[in-house]
């Protein structure tokens, strides 16, 4: 048999509260934190999948953010590679900054309107400071070609481009420092549905070929079944339901994950009536 992939990224009781002023501060009111992300554990193989989904105020965009910490959390562990990563001061962070990267949502609020689409992919090279000018520029233009945009564009500007075009200058930007985990939150929401297949296919491919560790943030079910390998689904700050992706889409377990799945439209009705009966009889072997 095939020994288990090792695990690259391991959440342990993961919690982050915000303080919320109280409404009746003369009265010795006090006010319960907002809890974001309230104590969830969860472990990440190398090389896999995860799709996070679930509605907005979740929590999955504030967990994926702690993954790659832009966020501290306010209780936990956060343990990356064996490192905990939860309570390193930032001079400690920089050098594994280059393994935890990622892809925003609005490709155009994420990419300076100043800087070409070239130096912008470069930015985390020149950051690394191990590449001459030439190896930066040779990487970048490879980069550019491996996701589908003209090198010869590399002095062109954000605003000059669509947006699946720009998103494809986000992900050659995370993909510059060879990262191993790298979270995509809802990078195909802003685009027209064409485009998202474009783009969930590049996803693929880019993961698939530098191995890489992916966490996919969406509330779009339909997106995600198109590229997890394992599905978590979030509600109110935690996970309500974990399992490989075949399994979740035709039996789904908890309450709140049928809903999700049942708001998922289906155009055609031969299908859907199987997804119904599908549904009804894995759920029936289930009890």
């Amino acid at each position: 048999t095939a020994a288990e992939p090792e695990v690259l990224v391991r959440i342990e009781n993961v919690a982050k509260h915000y303080r919320r002023g109280s409404s009746l501060p003369l009265l010795g009111g006090r006010a319960e934190p907002l809890r974001a992300v309230d104590g969830v554990s969860l472990e990440l193989r190398a090389g896999e999948t995860l799709g996070l989904v679930g509605e907005s105020g979740s929590g999955k965009t504030t967990l994926a953010r702690m993954l790659v910490r832009l966020l501290a959390p306010s209780a936990g562990r956060v343990v990356f590679a064996g490192t905990d990563i939860s309570a390193l001061g930032e001079r400690e962070l920089r050098p594994l900054r280059r393994d935890l990267q990622m892809v925003f949502q609005d490709p155009l609020s994420s990419l300076n309107p100043r800087r070409s689409v070239g130096e912008t992919i470069a930015d985390p090279l020149r950051i690394l400071g191990t590449s001459s000018d030439a190896e930066i520029r040779a990487r970048v233009r490879e980069l550019m070609t491996k996701v589908g945009l003209d090198p010869e564009s590399y002095d062109r500007f954000p605003h000059e481009f669509s947006g699946g075009m720009r998103q494809r200058v986000g992900i050659a930007r995370a993909l510059a420092p060879r990262p191993k985990l790298l979270i995509c939150d809802e990078p195909v929401a802003s685009l027209d549905v064409s485009t998202q297949a474009v783009i969930l296919e590049l996803l693929k491919e880019v993961q698939r070929d530098y191995g890489l560790t992916v966490v996919f943030v969406a509330h779009d079910l339909a997106v995600v079944r198109q590229v997890a390998d394992r599905v978590a689904v979030m509600r109110f700050g935690q996970i309500v339901e974990l399992a490989d992706s075949a399994t979740l889409f035709d039996a789904p377990r908890h309450e709140y994950t049928r809903m999700l799945l049942d708001a998922v439209p289906v155009v055609d009705p031969v299908a859907a009536r199987e997804k119904r009966e599908r549904r009804r009889a894995a759920l029936a072997a289930a009890l």
